[in-house]
């Protein structure tokens, strides 16, 4: 059964639009600033965790010890 060539140049159209459509999509998900957004936006949620500034705190305080009891040894 023979289809309609009108027919066919219509999908034909709304596949290329269909893709057009996902291949925007995938590149404003790919997009090198949009990653480095949510990058900066998890690393601040994760540094704003009470439990993490803490953990950070007493790394801090133990390299601060160990720099200054190497200073006077």
């Amino acid at each position: 059964m023979a289809r309609d060539p009108d027919t066919i140049q219509r999908e034909i159209e709304q596949a290329r639009d269909a893709l057009a459509a996902t291949l925007d999509q995938l590149g404003t998900k790919a997009s090198p600033k949009r990653l480095v957004d949510n990058a900066k936006v998890s690393a601040k949620s994760k540094l704003d965790d009470p439990k993490v500034k803490l953990a950070l705190l007493g790394v801090g305080a133990l390299v601060g010890l160990l720099v200054v009891r190497g200073l006077f040894r």
